[in-house]
């Protein structure tokens, strides 16, 4: 915890102190390509956390503080690092982010810090002075007690409380919250809690205890001595512990030590163990698993008038395994009742019926051999139950009755089900020692969801899991957004592609099934966000499901059924009582400033830093702003020739390449081959474009050939169009290709590494030699082939940006064969596009010819 505090000390940004990027003409193709490397891998990083953070809200899983603790701190630093590249890509274009990280970063480090407030108090404070309301004061234990006593007027012994400001006195006084650290032990190593338990419970018991403090125990101690009569020797006390958090919706039963039966000036030291219990093994394993971080860790102690019991117990005012069940559950032993509640021996047990009057249904009153009673000079002793009394009940019916009433009355009191302690002194009064709310298993235990199920038709058996779940629905396929306006309630959603866009039927899909997509992409964040049970890269889906037809999704096997099947869906509910622990809510609060996506549309105007507010919104705008930023520097390197070599190769195109590392191998400074490319879209692009026939001169219609001279005519540097190089920026696995075709400019910008998040073609098409109807015409082609392989396109009058994302690397080069193919195809057509049955004609030739799925 102590080195995510001081990440968050370190990074206060202010934009004075951000240093300036070089200017554009300073920084070099290679460093600026650096940034988008680092990003790529910031992005990724980034990604794969925020995915492991939300499985884990799955509650298949178990984790402690410190998981979620190391988590955000890598968050915070990948953040950071994400943030600095883009602006070093940029030269400072998005400084705003900064001030979206801190106010995101700020409601982060809130949700994990919640120091516990300690109210300045007296160190003792006597129980006719506690209400429950003062659990942050004395803790829950003392607090209920105090409660019972002074509200619900029901009988408890004497006693005091030693508060928690008292305890921050004590470890103040001995610098104990800088020396005692558990936030980074191994829960899972019995090695790492042993050591870590031992170092901390040295500490406490080997520190001084502040005089004040002392002397107010102690002149409490025998103040409770006078208060209950006894002036004379023979009194004693029970020293409990009563930490924060102990007794309220956590019980920490059994987590710490109870001293029974010590001596008014024993209670000192009895403090100092209780506090010192406070780092067992076993109560730092409950802490951290529960989400406890050391500073919650906060210890009162209750100095309780101890009961010479003849009979001791609990009760619980409902049966904790069935909330159906009506009984109240009457548990009891001979003597002290530590061998109750730590299973010693088998106890007496009654079940009393909650309708007045109450009778008691059943009975069970077991042999007896030993039983734990007072010693007579301190401590407790273990002794055989006496002969007179071993074969009867330690309580009579009427205490029975007695107690379950009790319960009832606790019960509405606190309006939840009570697990209470109880006392029979040897004076038959019945005393409470102890109540705090009793946990109810509700609903059925969930069941193991069958790897396949017999007699069911599996139509789909592959693809990954983004999110687990079982559901159920009619299939409805998704390929716009008019599609996704009219999704029904209940539908299963069934895409080729996954889609930020698909958050808007999220609240209505009982499953999502993409052909491809990463399940650490951002639609699949959204889909674990909503819960909806989700299998990525089916592959077959779109060809082998049928519109309307009904299936069933089983996201925890991987399989897609045909026909709805409830025995999957109701094996597929999940009941984690870990969900209710303080370590799933702090997790589920920090991810509210992670995990949800609000800018989805980039076409947005609200696309932009001022708008981010989570670390998944500051990566997608990251992500998408240096493609924009790779993109500008592919279009410049044009007019940067400096460090260009020529590359020799049979195709109509004078192509100059820009090496950015690892694109091309063994060339010289002034010419290649495609034998010395290495870059693996160039590559592919280049083996399309070299294994078809380009076209020469199409048919020339004479109404095609005036409107592109009659264009041409009217566009400054017209000649110069028809003779400038085209140019590639590259690396081993990123291209930036600005491709001149007479009177038209495309630029393909693809990257293909074996990382499917980082892998896209954007492709940008401008220009043409002919009248505005036929570079419409062009336009609407082009639009239309690229959109039969998955390509998002946007069209503004002979304008078009196609987008294509996270394809795996071998579908990134499959594709780019295609678009060689299409660059090839559509050279010069301008003049032959003079009406649109012709537009469709090529179409269709072109996809019959050169487009295989």
């Amino acid at each position: 915890m102590r080195s995510l505090l001081n990440i968050f000390k370190k990074i206060r940004f202010k934009k004075a102190d951000i240093p300036k990027a070089s200017p554009p003409d300073k920084m070099s193709f290679k460093e600026r390509y650096d940034c988008f490397q680092n990003l790529l891998v910031d992005n990724n990083s980034i990604l794969e956390i925020q995915a492991d953070m939300e499985e884990k809200l799955s509650g298949d899983y178990i984790f402690d503080m410190h998981y979620v603790d190391s988590r955000c701190d890598i968050l915070v630093e990948k953040v950071q690092s994400l943030i600095e590249n883009l602006n070093s890509l940029s030269n400072g274009e998005y400084l705003g982010l900064y001030d979206a990280f801190e106010r995101i970063n700020s409601g982060i480090k809130d949700t994990l810090i919640k120091n516990i407030e300690i109210p300045v108090t007296d160190f003792t404070i006597p129980f006719e002075d506690v209400t429950k309301d003062m659990v942050r004061s004395v803790g829950g234990k003392n607090a209920n007690l105090g409660e019972i006593k002074n509200r619900v007027n029901l009988p408890v012994p004497e006693g005091f409380c030693i508060s928690s400001h008292a305890f921050k006195k004590f470890m103040d006084y001995n610098e104990l919250g800088d020396k005692i650290d558990i936030s980074s032990v191994d829960t899972d190593s019995l090695v790492d809690l042993t050591s870590a338990s031992k170092a901390a419970q040295n500490l406490v018991l080997n520190a001084g205890v502040p005089p004040d403090l002392e002397k107010s125990i102690l002149d409490a101690a025998f103040e409770l001595k006078r208060k209950t009569g006894h002036r004379a020797g023979g009194f004693y006390v029970s020293v409990r512990s009563s930490a924060i958090h102990e007794d309220t919706q956590f019980t920490f039963a059994g987590q710490y030590k109870t001293a029974l039966n010590v001596a008014p000036e024993d209670v000192v030291s009895a403090y100092v163990e209780i506090i010192a219990s406070l780092f067992t093994s076993r109560a730092i394993f409950y802490c951290k698993s529960k989400g406890f971080h050391v500073e919650d860790m906060v210890m009162a102690v209750g100095v309780v008038e101890m009961i010479d019991a003849k009979a001791s117990g609990v009760v619980y005012s409902r049966d904790p395994t069935d909330e159906g069940k009506r009984g109240i559950i009457i548990n009891g032993v001979w003597g002290l009742g530590k061998y109750v509640v730590d299973g010693i021996v088998k106890p007496h047990s009654y079940v009393v019926s909650r309708d007045i009057p109450m009778p008691i249904l059943e009975k069970n009153q077991p042999v007896q051999p030993f039983m734990l009673i007072c010693g007579l000079e301190g401590g407790a002793i273990d002794v055989r139950v006496p002969d007179y009394i071993r074969r009867m009940p330690c309580l009579s019916d009427e205490q029975v009755t007695t107690l379950a009433g009790y319960a009832l009355v606790l019960e509405k009191h606190y309006g939840k089900p009570q697990d209470i302690e109880w006392a029979l002194d040897l004076n038959d009064n019945l005393l409470i020692l102890q109540a705090r709310p009793l946990r109810i298993i509700t609903g059925k235990p969930s069941m193991p969801v069958p790897r396949s199920l017999p007699g069911h038709k599996i139509l789909i058996n592959k693809g990954q899991i983004a999110c687990k779940g079982v559901g159920a629905g009619k299939v409805h396929f998704v390929t716009n957004d008019e599609e996704l306006k009219s999704f029904p309630e209940g539908a299963v959603l069934v895409a080729r592609h996954t889609s930020p866009r698909f958050v808007t039927a999220m609240n209505k899909a009982g499953a999502i099934i993409a052909d491809v997509g990463s399940p650490i992409g951002h639609m699949a964040s959204i889909a674990r966000e909503y819960g909806v049970p989700t299998i990525l890269n089916a592959e077959i889906a779109m060809k082998t499901l049928k519109a309307g037809q009904e299936i069933t999704v089983d996201a925890i096997n991987g399989n897609i059924y045909e026909g709805r099947i409830e025995q999957l869906i109701e094996a597929g509910k999940k009941d984690n009582t870990f969900k209710d622990t303080a370590v799933f809510e702090v997790l589920r609060g920090v991810l509210r400033s992670i995990v949800p996506l609000n800018l989805i549309y980039p076409e947005d105007e609200k696309f932009s830093p001022q708008y981010c507010e989570t670390f998944h919104d500051i990566t997608r705008f990251a992500h998408e702003m240096a493609m924009n930023e790779m993109f500008k520097l592919g279009e410049g390197a044009h007019r940067r020739k400096g460090g260009a070599v020529k590359l020799i190769v049979k195709l109509p195109l004078d192509i100059r390449v820009i090496d950015l590392g690892g694109g091309v191998e063994n060339g010289s400074d002034k010419k290649i081959t495609v034998d010395n490319i290495a870059c693996i879209p160039m590559k592919a692009l280049l083996k399309g474009m070299t294994a078809i026939e380009w076209p020469g001169p199409p048919p020339v219609n004479v109404k095609g050939l005036l409107s592109v001279i009659a264009s041409t005519t009217m566009q400054p540097n017209s000649e110069k169009s028809l003779s400038e190089s085209s140019f590639a920026v590259v690396s081993r696995e990123y291209m930036n290709f600005s491709i001149r075709l007479g009177y038209h400019l495309q630029t393909l910008e693809a990257y293909a590494g074996d990382r499917i998040n980082d892998n896209y073609i954007r492709f940008l098409f401008k220009g043409g030699g002919a009248s505005h109807d036929r570079r419409a015409r062009r336009t609407r082609l082009i639009k239309e082939i690229l959109e039969k392989i998955d390509f998002h396109v946007e069209r503004t009058g002979d304008v078009l940006d196609g987008r294509v994302t996270k394809y795996d690397r071998a579908s990134i080069e499959k594709k780019l064969g295609v678009m060689a193919k299409l660059t090839a195809f559509t050279k010069q057509l301008d003049m032959t596009l003079f009406n649109d049955a012709v537009v469709d004609w090529y179409i269709k030739e072109f996809i019959k010819k050169h487009y295989v799925e």
